[in-house]
């Protein structure tokens, strides 16, 4: 496979650091290439100041390991980067392993063994800026997201972050939203790609466009109907929302308001519809939000946040922190000692406790070969994504993986999904390791 473009994401192996290709070929060269290893991603802290965080990315991740070859032009770029012995390795190289995880849409705390990667030393070792990229991406979106969907309580929410991130990772950025909970996004190629629902408004370009804003607004109701969205707030927003209905009639779908003091003009704004009829017209704020803002605005009368910035940005936590270390070299535990970066020698698993009422209790990780008896509630939380290198038959899809999420956010403690500064949802208890 020659590196082309492809719609489910990474398509070359040349998405790796060369540190990656430097331990692959000494190891090829003394002999320790094959030995069997186990590697684990996870995190040893949350972001500052939050309780959860939410995994995603896997099904990206694994599509991408499955298209994770080295062709001709890959090959020869490294011409002269690795030996001729590294280089027909790669030429054949296919991840033959087998990788267990926490399923996407599961929440995670410090400690957690996100991912497990079991293969040889040169197999595994290949894929750990491939998997950190995609995760720590991808779970920071979702981590930032699921909190704004709490903190929306019930209320939709648009995501319209495209233009404030990397092509690819708005993409990405779009999927991860939807897995949390958000309701659309406004990122076209996300509907193409994942089938995620689309939704999007007229930008203030519009209305300046016209020679004044009723010719703005009749125009995009006569194009759009009356159900489209108008954007009332370019000029003055009270005159903003009189057109707006002047030009679509009561049956207007909704305004959206981008900027300015958002609770009071929503509450004017509303004030006014209902004023002149528009009682089921709705009320769409953007412009800058995040969780807490969306917080402050509960008692309003919002229909529907549009949130950009904070979400593909995580909302300041643009990182997961998760890492990918090696913890077993043929079945004898490793780790690393170094101060504050220790890691947690041998293979490990979670089991996840539960209160009778469904409510969780903690997370239990313990070595993969001691796991402790379960009670009648509790779950053990990986589950295996890769055997032989083949993905498992009947992985979650995106909706599954979005519903998981809603049922674990229901379970974790009320204090759990405060967005004030605490400790994690759920402790972390280490038995055995």
């Amino acid at each position: 496979m020659t590196g082309s473009p492809s719609s489910a994401g990474v398509s070359t192996a040349l998405f790796t650091d060369r540190y990656e290709l430097t331990m692959a070929a000494a190891a090829l060269a003394d002999g320790t290439a094959q030995r069997a290893c186990v590697f684990e991603v996870f995190a040893r802290r949350l972001p500052e100041g939050r309780r959860y965080g939410v995994v995603a990315g896997t099904a990206r991740l694994l599509e991408s390991i499955e298209r994770f070859r080295f062709g001709e032009q890959e090959l020869a770029m490294l011409d002269g980067v690795v030996d001729d012995d590294t280089l027909g390795w790669l030429a054949e190289y296919r991840f033959s392993g087998d990788i267990d995880g926490y399923p996407e849409g599961e929440l995670y705390f410090p400690g957690s063994p996100i991912l497990t990667v079991s293969g040889t030393f040169a197999d595994a070792v290949l894929l750990e800026t491939l998997a950190l990229s995609i995760l720590n991406h991808d779970s920071a979106v979702a981590s930032a997201a699921a909190r704004m969907v709490t903190a929306a309580a019930g209320r939709p929410i648009i995501e319209m972050g495209s233009r404030r991130t990397h092509e690819a990772a708005a993409v990405a950025s779009a999927r991860a939203t939807y897995l949390a909970g958000f309701s659309t996004t406004s990122n076209l190629e996300a509907q193409r790609r994942h089938g995620i629902p689309t939704a999007g408004t007229a930008a203030h370009a519009w209305v300046l466009l016209h020679d004044d804003e009723l010719s703005a607004f009749t125009s995009q109701v006569k194009a759009l109907g009356s159900d489209t969205t108008l954007l009332v707030d370019t000029y003055d927003i009270r005159r903003g929302v009189e057109r707006a209905v002047e030009a679509a009639g009561t049956g207007l779908g909704a305004i959206r308001i981008d900027s300015g003091d958002l609770g009071e003009l929503a509450r004017q704004a509303r004030e006014q519809l209902d004023a002149l009829g528009a009682t089921g017209t709705k009320i769409v704020l953007s412009g800058d939000l995040d969780e807490y803002a969306i917080a402050s605005l509960r008692a309003e009368p919002v229909d529907s946040y549009g949130v950009g910035t904070s979400v593909v940005t995580g909302s300041g936590a643009p990182t997961a922190g998760m890492v990918y270390k090696l913890v077993e070299v043929d079945g004898r535990p490793v780790a690393k000692r170094s101060e504050s970066k220790e890691s947690r020698g041998g293979r490990k698993s979670a089991v996840r406790r539960y209160k009778p009422t469904g409510t969780a209790i903690e997370e239990v990780v313990h070595p993969f070969s001691a796991p402790p008896e379960l009670g009648p509630h509790d779950r053990v939380v990986p589950i295996p994504l890769v055997r032989d290198g083949e993905q498992v038959a009947g992985l979650p899809n995106l909706e599954q993986s979005r519903e998981h999420l809603r049922s674990a956010l229901v379970s974790v403690p009320w204090e759990g999904l405060k967005l004030s500064r605490g400790e994690p949802a759920l402790p972390t208890v280490f038995e055995g390791v």
